[in-house]
């Protein structure tokens, strides 16, 4: 289960570039917004406007990755494709509760780490108790791209279900198991004004790095503010218990302080039972509280090294050393990505022209 294509940004150009022609976006087909319980095998046909794949760079790669991106496109003379995947070739499945709650539902994006589009059966009752809608995709496990595949769908889904079910806003969520973790982390982190929590079952990895980078400020400071983080992990879980505190230890360097940990008794690297999947959703639904005065002050240390860092790449290629510039911009960008924007964007045009 621990399989996870910790895969870099760009190869995702191979099916964006593949083809000029786009796939239309369609908003809203009929359905009956009362339809309740348990619905398998739908194909959905509502494209999210942020999973378009303009969108979709500039919130999940780098600067300077999405700089050498925008390269690609012109030097292959093409375009982006409008959406990363076709819905017609896609099925999903949801879950409703019973009881509409006047409100809205919660809702619960799951991405999988199995191929199958599964909402386990002891789940049904923990989701009528917490009036929450899941819903999860089918060929979006670990061995699918998470680029190509897994993120695109998980926006979309959570898409269809916002148009067909009175949900609220403000209680949409993204989760997942093992490898679906770290995808679901990607995505809260990436889609802050979307997803306002995200539950990691057994699987989590540290944030501010080539592989999770910071989006931007706007985006960071909504995450830092509203997105409630929940751990929940098996207690003879070693390995994923380790890196759940290299997780939390980044959170902690990104100023997200005490996400909620679960651990669960006598549990391995499993799925989660009714149990503790009750425990996740209860964290989940809590409103995080952010210390102001901790909070400002980490904002302030993180700002001040950033500006110090951005100041020493201009020093250095005002001394015409734009090799170790470029290897200076090049580590500022894996590390701080969106927070350092738009300065290094400018001063990686000014300097370090891209394809020289």
């Amino acid at each position: 289960m621990r399989t996870y294509k910790a895969e870099p940004a760009m190869p995702i150009l191979g099916l964006l570039l593949a083809a000029a022609i786009a796939v239309p976006v369609v908003f809203g087909d009929t359905v009956d917004s009362n339809r309740l319980g348990l619905h398998n095998n739908i194909e959905f046909t509502s494209y999210s406007p942020l999973s378009r794949s303009t969108e979709f760079v500039r919130r999940t790669m780098s600067p300077l990755v999405a700089l050498r991106v925008a390269e690609e496109v012109a030097r292959e003379q093409k375009r982006l494709r409008e959406q990363p995947i076709d819905l017609s070739d896609e099925k999903f499945s949801y879950y409703v509760p019973a009881d509409v709650p006047a409100e809205g539902f919660s809702l619960l994006v799951f991405v999988p780490p199995w191929e199958d589009a599964t909402v386990p059966s002891q789940w049904l009752p923990i989701l009528d108790r917490h009036a929450m809608i899941l819903v999860t995709a089918a060929r979006s496990g670990n061995e699918a791209s998470v680029l190509e595949r897994r993120e695109p769908l998980a926006l979309d889904a959570a898409q269809n279900m916002i148009e067909r079910y009175t949900i609220d806003p403000k209680r949409v969520y993204v989760g997942g198991f093992s490898g679906g973790a770290r995808v679901a982390l990607r995505l809260a982190l990436a889609y802050p004004d979307i997803f306002h929590g995200v539950l990691l079952s057994a699987g989590s990895d540290p944030i501010g790095n080539a592989q999770i980078p910071l989006p931007a400020q706007s985006f960071l400071t909504e995450f830092q503010d509203t997105t409630q983080v929940v751990y929940l992990t098996g207690e003879r879980d070693e390995f994923q218990l380790n890196e759940d505190i290299r997780s939390r230890q980044s959170l902690k360097e990104w100023c997200v302080f005490s996400p909620p940990v679960i651990t669960v008794p006598r549990q391995g690297h499993e799925r989660p039972d009714a149990s503790s999947f009750n425990q996740g959703l209860d964290a989940l639904l809590r409103t995080p509280r952010p210390e102001p005065k901790r909070l400002a002050a980490c904002r302030e240390r993180i700002e001040s090294a950033l500006e110090a860092q951005l100041n020493n790449v201009q020093e250095l290629a005002n001394r015409s050393r734009l090799d170790d510039a470029r290897k200076l911009l090049e580590k500022i960008d894996a590390n701080y990505a969106g927070l350092a924007a738009p300065r290094s964007v400018e001063l990686f045009r000014r300097w370090m022209p891209i394809g020289k």
